[in-house]
Order: structure tokens, then sequence, then C-alpha cells
């Protein structure tokens, strides 16, 4: 994308005033950009403007919506919001989620980092009419596929920073980026193909093989819906959500008095413990119940029985906005984000049909391309640069696995010659008990930038991974722990307890005694198993 600009009317604008500065952005100039609204948000008026509510303290900004169509059928959004007055200096490119298709999702960030003083973006990554949750529309467009798998976010970068520079009359001196799920993976493509747009990077969740990603939403919507019984009622995923925590406790695996389990990934639970004797109880699972369980678990196994892909840890069954419940319910008649198949099959395509060996290869071979750069690349170019990346992931997740994280930094791991090498660039935290980018029974406020959950009681590094990564990126102080919050479910400002969050391999590990809800009684180590 060329950076050769001219700006007009900001040369012809001599009003000081910051509101004149705004709109005279309408005039701004980029190689394939039309900027269509430049307008100022008073102090106190974003409820409004953005259609938010509890956005009172938000300071005075200047809102640009651009619209960035370097090739046919390509058309990728872009707002940016520019503090009238303090800017700190700081460019903060946000993430949005799913099939994206819309600006509002990239909000929860963008409030974050304006209350900051940064100059803060997000993309709707080009796909529009999509929603997070349909993408449908985009059957059909496969440019709209390469922008959302790949080009958006740096797209938004680069259009982002020279705004900010026509705004302010200088450029920014760093630059962040937050976000989680899809906007994980929009992080990882910036650090492991863009390494030279973000000094520090904070995502979690991130999807890294998509394709292989909605194959596994598939996957378990058709082991609870394509048998008459199999489907796993509320009551039925508490009863396995309560025997898989009791398990892992005897096991070691999970604390005495927690309702949820600390280190899924030592602990072995097979739902055929619950395996009804005689009538079902309501206290006991069927073989069909005890069968969708299994293919939750394994993840998708190919008709031989050979596992390709991860599947959902113990503990992860309990209620929540995305839990197993999600995943075995529809939309519009099929998985959830099942749109990607259609674009490979058609709009007629039917989850019905679908079948593991023989429909994937076709899947990767018409999307890997386009979909799957987080699988590729690698970070020596980030590092090299002084780059930081923090990824983070919620080991009750439900949506995207979390196995999947560990082994992406793994293998980045390997590339740069082990973990001692690579925790220079990137570290890596895993949240017991938390779901999909927030949510659970574990604590998960540690990420002032993550939307739909309670800020972090505290504003340090020690409480949020967000000023963690600034910390780290500004003054070299790499995150040893962080400590992660619960908050009471009526009162989201009493804090119910605490645990510290610890860069992988390590954990938190209980002292022995002393209250569990204060995370001094916790240390940071590796346990042998």
């Amino acid at each position: 994308m060329a950076l050769s600009l001219t700006l007009p009317s900001l040369a012809a604008a001599q009003a000081p005033a910051s509101t004149s500065r705004c709109e005279a952005l309408t005039g701004f100039r980029l190689a394939d950009t039309t900027v269509t609204s430049a307008t100022m948000v008073p102090k106190g008026m974003a409820a409004a403007a953005l259609n938010l509510p509890a956005v009172a303290d938000l300071p005075a900004f200047c809102r640009v919506v651009a619209h960035v169509r370097s090739a046919s059928d390509s058309d990728i959004g872009v707002e940016i919001w520019l503090p009238a007055d303090g800017w700190t200096g700081i460019f903060h490119g946000n993430g949005n989620g799913g099939f994206a298709g819309t600006l509002q999702a990239g909000y929860g960030g963008m409030l974050t980092g304006l209350r900051r003083g940064y100059a803060t973006a997000t993309t709707d990554t080009g796909t529009a009419p999509a929603t997070v949750l349909d993408g449908d529309a985009l059957v059909g467009h496969p440019r709209k596929w390469k922008d959302w798998g790949r080009l958006s976010t740096h797209v938004m970068t680069v259009t982002g920073k020279a705004i900010a520079k026509a705004f302010y009359g200088r450029g920014a001196r760093r630059s962040y980026y937050t976000g989680c799920s899809t906007g994980g993976q929009q992080g990882l493509i910036e650090a492991l193909h863009y390494p030279a747009d973000y000094d520090g990077i904070l995502v979690g969740a991130p999807v890294i093989n998509r394709t292989w990603g909605h194959a596994v939403a598939v996957w378990d919507y058709a082991a609870a819906n394509r048998t008459p019984g199999s489907r796993l009622s509320d009551a039925k995923l508490g009863l396995l959500n309560r025997a898989a925590i009791a398990e892992c406790r005897r096991q070691g695996a999970a604390l005495a008095g927690d309702s949820f389990i600390a280190d899924p990934f030592s602990c072995n639970f097979d739902p055929a413990a619950l395996t009804c004797r005689g009538a079902d109880d309501g206290q006991c699972l069927t073989a069909a119940e005890v069968a969708t369980a299994r293919a939750f678990y394994a993840g998708p196994t190919t008709r031989a029985g050979k596992p390709v892909f991860f599947g959902w840890l113990p503990g992860s069954e309990g209620p929540g906005r995305f839990g197993w419940s999600f995943l075995q319910s529809a939309n519009n008649g099929q998985p959830q984000f099942a749109s990607l198949f259609k674009w490979v099959f058609g709009a007629s395509w039917d989850w019905s049909g679908f079948n593991l060996d023989r429909d994937m290869p076709i899947v990767d071979a018409a999307l890997g391309g386009e979909v799957n750069d987080a699988t590729r690349g690698d970070l020596r170019a980030f590092r090299a640069r002084g780059g930081k990346l923090i990824l983070y992931h919620g080991l009750a997740d439900t949506l995207v696995p979390p196995g999947q994280t560990v082994a992406f930094y793994n293998r980045r791991a390997g590339q740069l010659g082990g973990v001692s090498r690579l925790r220079d660039t990137a570290r890596l935290f895993l949240a017991p008990g938390v779901m999909h980018c927030g949510g659970g029974t574990g604590p998960d406020s540690f990420n002032s930038a993550s939307a739909g959950v309670p800020p972090p009681p505290e504003a340090s590094a020690q409480d949020d991974l967000f000023q963690s990564l600034i910390a780290w990126s500004e003054q070299g102080k790499a995150p040893e722990r962080v400590i992660a919050t619960k908050f009471e479910s009526a009162d989201s400002r009493r804090i119910a307890f605490q645990r510290p969050l610890c860069p992988y391999p390590k954990q938190a590990i209980y002292r022995g005694s002393g209250a569990k809800d204060d995370p001094d009684n916790f240390s940071c180590g590796r346990i042998a198993r």
C-alpha cells in the first residue's frame, strides 16, 4: 500500500482549533483511501455519538471513518479516534471478532486507548456486510477472505498512523496492538508478517489455524445433533463439569474449594465414569451423551480414529455465553461459524453432509492460503527490532482451543532455539477457569483493553497485561507474573478473589497455607508430574 500523500485541506487550515483540524481531515489524501467522515466529539458526548452506554468520562476526540479500496471487491473500513488534547504520541490498533464486518466490535479496546490518551483505531476487516457470527454474505468474494485473513490489520495500521500524523503534525513515537479471538489472529499476523507495524502486541485466544478452527465447531455440532438424544442439556453439562473438576482435583490438577481446574492439561478425565447403569435419572450420562462429551474433548478425529486437531479441556463444560451449549446450538440452521464452508462448497452447503476426511483437504486447498497465515512465518524479524508479544488464553475456552496456542508458542520457541530465548520477545499466560476472552469461574480481569470484562482493580503492570506490555516495551521490565481478579457477579467493583498468572511453562503454585483468595499465597513455578 503506497504511502505517498497530499494534504491540501490541512495545509490551508490555519485555525488552531481541534474542530477545524478534525474537519479538515475530510480532505486528506492517501492512495486508495477515502475519508468518509471526520467529526469532533465533545467531552462527555461520546455516548450519543457512538451509541454506547457508560462512556461519559471520555475526553473530546476527533472521530474519523475511512475506507480503503486497493483492489476490486476490496473495501476495508477503518475508524480512528484522535484525542483533541494531550496525545501521548502512542498509536493503538485494535482487533475485531468472528467474521467482523462492523467497526463497533472494536470499540471496547478503543475506549481503553482513548482514555489513555492514545490515537486508537479498528477495522471491520473488509468483510461488511458480514457480522461477527454470520459470514454468509462473503460467499463468492475471495478478495474479502484475504482481507479478513491477512491484509486488513496492516491496512488499518498504515492508514491510522498516516491520519494521526496529519492531525497532530507528527508521527507516533510508539505503537501497540490489542485484540482477542479473531483480534488475536490479527495481532499474530502483524508480529509474523508485518513486524515493523507495532512495538508491542497483546493477543488473547488467537485463532491460528482458521480453517480447522471452524471445522471443530462443525465437528462439535454434528456430535451433539446428528443422532437423537446426543445433545447435552445445561443440567447434564453442569453434572459433567462438576465431575471433571472433582476428578482433576483428585489428580492434583485443581485446588480444593476451587470451581475451576488449575492445570487441565495434566488431568485425564473420561466422561464414561458418569455412564448410566440403569435408567437416566438426570445424575448420569446416557451412552449417546458420553459419546458427545468424548467428541468435544477429543476434537476432530479421522474415520480411522486419528486426532487431527485440538479439543476442549476438562473444566470447559460450565455455563457461559460461548460454552458447550453455544457450540451445540445452530445459527440459521447451521453450526456456529459454518459460513466458511459455504465459501468453499456454495451457499446451499449443509452440515449434515460434512465428512471430515473428505472435505477438509478441499477446504484447506481453497482457503488455507488466504486465511491461515498465522500458522506460517516466524518472529525473528519482530524480535530483531525489539518487538514484544504477550499472549494469553483462558483454559476453559470453548471457541478457540488453548492447546493450539500452547503449540504455537512451543513451535516459535523451537524456531528461536528454545523457550529461554523466545521469552525475551514473547510470553504466554494461561488463565485457569477463564472462557473465551473472558467469563467463566476463574479470575478473568487482567487486561484493561478487553471488552466485556471489568477492568483490573489497579492500572499497574502487576494487575494489567496491557500495562505489562507497555512496561516491557518501554522500560525493559518483562512480566514475571500478573494478578488476575475475579469480581463478585452481583457487584463488579467488589473483589471475590485473586490469583497470579505466570508466564508459560510456569504456573501458579499454592504455598500450602493461607487463604486461597490471596495471590501472595501462590508462587510461580513448574510442577513435576
